[in-house]
């Protein structure tokens, strides 16, 4: 007898069930939605990279995390372990062929072989968007705008954006003379939630010794209203700049719009990657502010110079999906759906599946989602002739809509394909268990309310 081979996946990998699968497809469906809505187009890069297009720009911790190896042509490779610097490689790639200002979203599965927890897996799902080829500060406030309003669309509940000016924090580092260790600093800094103010504290000492490690966490500790905010970072970093000007008309328009509330300057958030050059923000979901940010980016004004002699700007933001469903699922802000198609047509006989496909094509003409029964036979697994009584298998296919997810199933009776206006089906509501006879199409679309979004 074969050795079975356990069934089994990795650490920090996952299958996904229909419903949770269907779940994650519709968020995405509302997220790309507003991608649409405000002119951004898709794009697609491969999984696979040369490992020098993917740490360029990152190295340092990133490298760590990457899941990299010689291909059969012993080629050094590596998995994406993020959307924006393989953008970076297609801008300078296809320079030519693009229109800028240049807007781009990618949804795609990333890698980084990180310690799984909750809402962070080694393989996950990345939605990100990016205007590339301006500088302006329109752009800046575009995007962010649009983080505000795809996390409103899709109900995620009240989230707070923070943003910073990366540019404004490197003049204080200037000015207190540690500029040249500014990337660990940065990243020091960046994690200062997760490890808190004392391990903080410590590693930056490490870096730029006591005094210089007080003067960073007062920097990053100024706290008022966003102008008060603003003010004292101002006169930290040595007085007005190119950078406290844009911060400044960024809230003109933040205020312009009536967005106010979703924003606040924070200068704790500086984003650990190094390509970040001015704005960076992250978002965080007011109930539930454990799981971290579930929107972050910022704007990278050469990011594509690595690949590039020619200067591009860009500005963008990334939204982490599955750190995003596990903030929904968790306040009941997620519903579990088994199947898209709630409406089904019971074929019990082999022979009528052309008229029940025919019947199910009505619906879906009209944009419903019609699923036509398959005759069940013997339970999965075993041996046995399927029952030959139509009632029995009838029922059998009640059950088997009521497990998919179904809430109606419609009975055809002979003929029941011909003729636009007949009256000759039965709709069984499985929640009621009541059949109601002498129905037409149009009669059953107005009961159960099934109209194509």
């Amino acid at each position: 007898m074969a050795v079975l081979i356990e069934p089994k996946i990795l650490k920090g990998f996952r299958d996904f069930l229909p419903a949770a699968e269907i779940a994650r497809r519709t968020l995405v469906e509302k997220i790309e939605t507003d991608f649409r809505l405000y002119g951004f187009v898709p794009i697609d890069t491969p999984a696979l990279e040369y490992t020098e297009i993917l740490l360029g720009k990152g190295g340092g911790e990133t490298e760590k995390q990457v899941y990299r190896f010689r291909d059969h042509g012993d080629r050094d490779v590596a998995l994406r372990y993020d959307l924006t610097v393989p953008f970076a490689r297609f801008v300078a790639q296809y320079r030519g062929e693009l229109v800028f200002p240049f807007k781009r979203y990618h949804i795609a599965k990333v890698w980084r072989g990180e310690n799984s927890q909750r809402g962070r897996y080694r393989e996950f799902t990345q939605c990100d968007f990016d205007i590339v080829g301006s500088d302006s500060a329109a752009a800046d406030f575009e995007i962010m705008l649009m983080m505000r309003n795809i996390l409103r669309d899709i109900g995620a509940g009240e989230a707070r954006i923070r943003i910073n000016h990366r540019g404004l924090f490197n003049r204080f580092l200037e000015k207190t003379g540690v500029r040249s260790a500014s990337a660990a600093i940065l990243r020091a800094v960046d994690k200062l939630a997760k490890i808190g103010e004392t391990e903080t504290r410590r590693l930056l000492a490490d870096i730029a010794g006591t005094e210089g490690a007080e003067a960073i966490l007062t920097y990053i500790s100024a706290g008022g209203t966003y102008e008060e905010t603003l003010s004292r970072l101002a006169a930290l970093s040595g007085g007005e700049s190119p950078e406290t000007e844009r911060l400044r008309l960024l809230w003109r328009n933040i205020t312009d719009a009536g967005a106010a509330d979703s924003f606040m300057l924070d200068p704790s958030i500086t984003r650990g990657l190094d390509y970040y050059t001015g704005i960076v923000y992250e978002t965080f979901l007011a109930d539930d502010p454990a799981i971290g940010s579930v929107c972050s980016g910022g704007r990278y004004d050469n990011l594509a110079g690595l690949y590039s002699k020619d200067r591009i700007s860009g500005v963008g933001a990334s939204i982490g999906l599955d750190r995003l469903i596990a903030a929904l699922e968790s306040r009941g802000r997620l519903a579990e759906q088994k199947t898209w198609a709630r409406l089904a047509v019971a074929c019990v006989r082999e022979e009528d599946a052309g008229v029940c496909q025919t019947l199910a094509e009505r619906f879906r003409r009209a944009g419903i989602c019609c699923e036509v029964l398959l005759e069940t036979g013997a339970a999965a697994g075993k041996t046995g002739e399927a029952d030959k009584d139509a009632e029995k298998k009838l029922t059998r296919q009640f059950i088997q809509a009521e497990k998919k997810g179904a809430a109606w199933v419609i009975i055809p009776a002979s003929g029941a394909a011909a003729g636009e206006t007949a009256r000759n089906l039965a709709l069984r509501d499985l929640a009621s268990r009541r059949t109601t006879d002498g129905l037409g199409v149009e009669d059953i679309i107005k009961m159960t309310g099934q109209l194509p979004d």
